[in-house]
């Protein structure tokens, strides 16, 4: 089966295809010659992603799955939620809104925070959704130079490592994107035909 992967991220196509393995076929839209910026224009994770993945089947008729991940501080209302990518501003510097993040984090004692994320499936022209979320908290100075986004002032619960300070194998135990892509790949072999 090969579903095109509705992202222009190149470290979300990374990480999901270190879940996915050879299971199936992932495409990325640039290795399907799609070239268009995706709008997020809705206000919430789930229908972000679904604008995503219906955008692209709608110009190219496949079957295609995108996400959409936001990072939500339960002292800060929800925020950044369905901006995280451009907390700080439309040209997307991570830098800049980890440090909006904790800054606005300064006078607050709750740091506890999730990152959900939705997967939007459309197969054979029928949308299906999977989500997860990891629970955890926002440190208050950066640690790790790995991952992206705000994984180096994030920790999950059950671990003292940021997500930039993990390997992609440790991430995977606790990533709210691995949880959704798990459940993803089985309802993607559910369809399959029993030998």
């Amino acid at each position: 089966m090969t579903l095109i992967f509705a992202t222009n991220n190149q470290h979300k196509v990374d990480e999901i295809r270190n879940v996915i393995g050879d299971k199936f076929n992932l495409i990325t839209m640039k290795e399907a010659g799609i070239d268009i910026d995706i709008p997020e224009p809705h206000d919430t994770i789930a229908a972000n992603a679904s604008e995503k993945s219906s955008v692209i089947h709608k110009f190219t008729k496949e079957n295609v799955f995108s996400e959409d991940t936001g990072l939500e501080v339960y002292s800060l209302n929800g925020e950044p939620g369905v901006k995280s990518a451009r907390y700080a501003g439309e040209h997307k510097n991570f830098q800049h809104n980890i440090d909006k993040l904790l800054f606005n984090l300064q006078e607050k004692h709750d740091r506890s925070a999730r990152f959900i994320t939705v997967i939007s499936l459309i197969l054979d022209g029928k949308e299906q959704l999977f989500e997860g979320i990891c629970e955890g908290k926002i440190l208050e100075a950066q640690r790790g130079s790995g991952g992206f986004g705000y994984d180096p002032v994030f920790v999950p619960d059950g671990s003292n490592k940021t997500f930039a300070e993990m390997t992609m194998e440790e991430k995977n135990v606790f990533s709210h994107r691995r949880k959704a892509t798990d459940k993803l790949v089985e309802f993607l072999k559910s369809l399959e035909p029993k030998a």
